[in-house]
C-alpha cells in the first residue's frame, strides 16, 4: 500500500520526497505518525506489513521488532512513534509541539500518559473475563477522568492542533468501534473529554489514518483473540 500526500508550502527547501513509513494497519503508534505526516503536508510512501510474519527485511531494519519504522533517503531508519513525530515536526514549519521549554515538557508528558492508556486497552480487549474486563474498563475511565480537568476542548489547548492530539485520536478511535458493540461507560459526566472526542473524531488527518475497512478489521483482530470483549462482539 502507497500513500502519496500534496506538499505542503512550509515544507519548501526541505528534503521530504524520499520518507518511507513502514506500519501496520491496525497500529495507533503508526496512526499517529500518519496523522502527524497528515498534519504537516509531507509527501511520503506508506507500507503495510504482517506483524504475524514480519518480513526478514523488517527485522534487519527495526532494533524493536515494532512499527512504525521511518526510512528516510533510504538511508536512515527511524524508530518509535515519538521520535518519528518530532522529527516530521522539527523539519517543517507550523509546529505541533509548544516551543516554551516547560509547556513542551508537560505536552511530552501527556503524550506518553496516552501511551499508557494504549496499554490498558490491550488490557480491555484482551481480558479473558468479565472481572478482568471491568478492572481494565473502570481504570481507563479513571484515566480520563484525570485528562477532563486538562483538555481545553475541542483539542488539548483549545482551537489549535497539536502532537498530543495526534496522540489520542487513534485512542478514542477504539472506543469508537467497541462502543458499536457494546456500552463501555466510560465517558460518561467526562464533558471536555467528549468534546475532544468528537472534535478529533471529525478531523481529517484522523480520519484518513486508517482505511474504510478500519472497523471491520480491529472487530476481527478482538474476535481472533477470543476474549470476554469478543465474547460480547458476537453477542
Amino acid at each position: 500500500m502507497s500513500t502519496e500526500i500534496g506538499r505542503n508550502p512550509a515544507t519548501a527547501g526541505i528534503n521530504t520526497a524520499h520518507l518511507h513509513l513502514i506500519s501496520h494497519k491496525l497500529c495507533p503508534y503508526v496512526q499517529r505518525s500518519v496523522i502527524t505526516l497528515i498534519e504537516k503536508g509531507i509527501p511520503y510512501t506508506r507500507t503495510d506489513i504482517d506483524l504475524a510474519a514480519k518480513p526478514e527485511w523488517f527485522l534487519q531494519l527495526s532494533p524493536t521488532g515494532k512499527v512504525p519504522l521511518l526510512r528516510v533517503d533510504q538511508q536512515h531508519t527511524l524508530f518509535e512513534s515519538a521520535v518519528i513525530c518530532e522529527y516530521l515536526d522539527e523539519i517543517t514549519d507550523g509546529p505541533l509541539l509548544p516551543h516554551e521549554p516547560l509547556e513542551r515538557a508537560r505536552h511530552r508528558a501527556w503524550i506518553e500518559f496516552g501511551s499508557a492508556i494504549l496499554n490498558l486497552i490491550a488490557r480491555l480487549y484482551s481480558a479473558d473475563d468479565e472481572a478482568e474486563f471491568d478492572a481494565a474498563r473502570l481504570a481507563l475511565r479513571a484515566r480520563f477522568q484525570r485528562l477532563e480537568p486538562v483538555v481545553v476542548a475541542p483539542y488539548f489547548t483549545g482551537t489549535a492542533f497539536g502532537l498530543v492530539d495526534a496522540v489520542y485520536g487513534p485512542i478514542f478511535r477504539y472506543f469508537d468501534v467497541f462502543e458499536s458493540v457494546t456500552d463501555l461507560r466510560i465517558f460518561e459526566g467526562l464533558t471536555n473529554v467528549q468534546c475532544w472526542r468528537q472534535a478529533l473524531g471529525e478531523r481529517a488527518s484522523v480520519r484518513q489514518a486508517v482505511s474504510a475497512d478500519y472497523p471491520q478489521a480491529l472487530l476481527a483482530f478482538v474476535h481472533a483473540r477470543n476474549s470476554w470483549l469478543a465474547g460480547l462482539c458476537r453477542g
